[in-house]
């Protein structure tokens, strides 16, 4: 069910601000959209995802405590019973520090299994002296941990950009469709006046009765164009509502009394924070730096791969000692041990770095031509900016010829030097320059929204 956005009930205080209450400006739409809309809600799940990605990535290192009992009994003997506890503590270079407790017992265990009948503890480190030491898969799962922080990061920020630009699209589609259906209005009223005036001059004898039919004909020609506007207008306000939310996810409706930003050209790049377009830097464009994060991480997985060229040689030192003995060192009661790996052709090492090496060239690649697309699509849209911009001033320039040629006519018309067929004749040409008024306001506003697409700078 869709509430209908009462601006007043909902927001008093941004209303004391407005100069018409029922103005509802750009800034203060996408305000609501940056706030409410469930997409840029989702967008900000990015970052909690990465969040929890770093801290799944620190468990890695957490302490880990294990123990094992096996206990056999059959008929009345004790066949054995075994127990083995420890605690592990991960560290930063693959090290890995141990204390643990032992005790067995049974007629039947193993020789090598026999301890003390208190149990025997011990305190060792384990050191891995080839792979593993300098980097390891924890390691590197915390360093793309806190990379991917910066790339969802990134990657909100285009999510967002994709949601503003929609919604502003929307906004400024509502706007062309609002100015189109006050312009008929206004040449609606203008043409009923006019034929009103016909008819009476009729009447007086002044005017020939033929003059009302082409006076008819402009009324329900501009009727005609007004009641397609306002269809427009209907679906344009349709689905700038689908943009307008509350934050319990409720969908609003916009009112109808609601009409958009009418000095919008004059904010439109401030509130979308584009204030200085001749000196525009890709410095911070996310697209750019989720790509840099993306070849950090792959350079994180080469230093990997080329760490498996080293042999593996892991090292370890247990100190052992029955519990009520520990404090009193003794040198000879110990346990070490040594583990040695070692491909002899390395084959999947070697291929798998060079792969690793070649993901690298490829994203390399990649950003120079995203890199170099990106300035040529900002030059475009700069230059697309300022040719509107030419555009408008020509067409004002024509809007008011036309109204003064209007005007004139309209004088003449009233002292009977001139006929209905020109006055009709000068208007449509003022009202199809009024139009594209507002087709090169709406696409210059287009062109600006597309350059802020491009930047996605939506902060």
């Amino acid at each position: 069910m869709k509430y209908v956005f009462y601006l007043i009930a909902l927001f008093p205080v941004l209303i004391g601000a407005q100069n018409n209450p029922n103005e509802f400006t750009f800034e203060e739409y996408l305000g609501y959209v940056k706030k409410f809309h469930p997409l840029v809600k989702q967008a900000n799940l990015k970052i909690t995802e990465a969040q929890a990605e770093l801290m799944k990535a620190r468990g890695a290192f957490d302490p880990k405590l294990e123990a094992n009992y096996n206990e056999k009994q059959y008929g009345d003997a004790n066949y054995y019973s075994i127990f083995d506890g420890s605690f592990k503590i991960p560290t930063w270079y693959g090290i890995e520090i141990k204390a643990a407790f032992d005790n067995n017992e049974g007629i039947y265990i193993n020789p090598e299994n026999t301890l003390p009948n208190q149990g025997l503890t011990s305190v060792g480190i384990a050191v891995p002296i080839g792979q593993g030491l300098w980097i390891n898969e924890r390691m590197a799962g915390i360093r793309k941990a806190k990379l991917f922080q910066k790339l969802n990061e990134a990657e909100r920020n285009l999510m967002l950009t994709e949601v503003l630009f929609q919604a502003s699209n929307r906004y400024i589609h509502w706007k062309r469709s609002y100015d189109e259906v006050a312009l008929y209005k206004e040449f609606l009223e203008n043409a009923q006046i006019r034929y009103d005036g016909v008819i009476k001059s009729i009447e007086f004898g002044d005017k020939p009765a033929i003059d009302s039919i082409e006076a008819g004909i402009t009324v329900r020609t501009r009727a005609l164009n007004l009641e397609n506007s306002e269809l427009k207008l209907l679906k344009a306000k349709l689905e700038l509502s689908n943009f307008l939310w509350t934050e319990d996810n409720i969908p609003l409706e916009l009112e109808d009394r609601l009409f958009p930003e009418q000095k919008l050209k004059a904010t439109f790049l401030t509130t979308l924070n584009l204030l200085d377009l001749e000196n525009i830097s890709l410095e911070n464009h996310p697209k750019i730096n989720a790509m840099l994060t993306k070849i950090d991480m792959l350079k994180i997985e080469q230093k990997l791969k080329a760490n498996s060229l080293l042999p593996k040689v892991d090292l370890s030192y247990n100190y052992l000692s029955e519990p009520s003995a520990f404090e009193n060192y003794r040198f000879q009661d110990y346990k070490v041990g040594v583990n040695f790996y070692f491909p002899l052709f390395l084959r999947k090492e070697r291929a798998e770095l060079k792969l690793a090496k070649l993901k690298i060239q490829d994203s390399e690649l990649g950003l120079d031509f995203e890199t170099q697309s990106l300035n040529n699509k900002i030059n475009a849209q700069q230059q697309e900016i300022n040719s509107f911009t030419k555009q408008m001033a020509i067409n004002n320039q024509l809007v008011s010829n036309f109204t003064q040629m209007l005007e004139a006519e309209d004088r003449l018309f009233e002292m009977g030097e001139s006929s209905l067929f020109i006055i009709n004749t000068r208007e449509n040409s003022l009202v199809s320059a009024k139009l594209s008024e507002i087709a090169l306001e709406n696409s210059y506003l287009a062109s600006s929204l597309e350059l802020f697409r491009v930047l996605a700078n939506p902060e």
